[in-house]
């Protein structure tokens, strides 16, 4: 029998007896401001800042084949400025999803309980999960926070580096997922914000070099996650040249 089912067994018998604490812990399975932008370049399509824009993806995808968060945010630069960009802005990697992981968001959030690296459930693009997680906590409980899940491209510009696409959106609530039945997150509609505070939050790192936008990045401009939460977007990717100053 694999590990991980031997722990699962006696902790669900405990959380049995706490039904309000039992619930949450399904997150086990399912742990899932308008910011005013100086106007930058907008990228025409036949001059794109990264050849893995051409071919990119506009919608990422949940385990199952469901559509998921909307691409919205991306970064051009080496993992190391991908890192202190977000981190220097006051954004903190997320943990990975175990058992204790997924326990302790359960808990934090019933208990108010602040747990600025909890983890985020798994998207995918270009056939693989985020490489990247980010998050920034809202009050004090993991209940609501920004959050960003970046891929890196596979293909790499003529200075060697790569394309990271993210995914931002806020998390509103937890509640009962519309479409899995499971406990998740409920994501705010409004991921244009999202995008524009990262870029914003991302201007105080020092590693931004400049924002290009795509107006019409989006084919779709409203839709609906994994989670069967709505969202709604101007269609435009803002796109973040780094180059970290040694």
């Amino acid at each position: 029998m694999p590990a991980h089912r031997t722990l699962v067994a006696p902790v669900a018998a405990f959380f049995h007896t706490i039904p309000w604490l039992a619930t949450f812990c399904a997150a086990v399975l399912f742990v899932g401001s308008n910011a005013m932008l100086p106007l930058c370049q907008s990228a025409e399509p036949d001059s794109l800042p990264h050849p893995a824009l051409v071919k990119a993806p506009q919608v990422t995808l949940t385990k199952e084949g469901r559509s998921g968060d909307a691409v919205n945010v991306a970064f051009i630069g080496t993992d190391e400025e991908l890192h202190r960009t977000l981190l220097t802005s006051g954004w903190y990697a997320a943990d990975p999803i175990t058992l204790k992981t997924s326990m302790r968001i359960a808990v934090d959030v019933v208990l108010k309980k602040p747990y600025p690296h909890a983890p985020v459930s798994d998207l995918y693009l270009w056939g693989r999960k985020q490489d990247m997680a980010f998050e920034q906590p809202v009050g004090q409980s993991p209940k609501q926070r920004h959050h960003v899940r970046f891929w890196r491209s596979a293909e790499i510009d003529k200075q060697g580096e790569p394309l990271w696409l993210g995914a931002a959106t806020f998390d509103e609530r937890v509640e009962i997922s519309h479409t899995t039945g499971g406990i998740t997150h409920r994501i705010s509609a409004d991921i244009d914000s999202e995008r524009n505070k990262l870029v914003t939050d991302a201007k105080t790192s020092g590693v931004l070099d400049g924002v290009y936008w795509i107006d019409q990045f989006h084919s779709q401009r409203e839709g609906r996650n994994g989670g069967g939460d709505p969202y709604y977007t101007d269609g435009r990717l803002a796109i973040g040249t780094l180059s970290l100053r040694r």
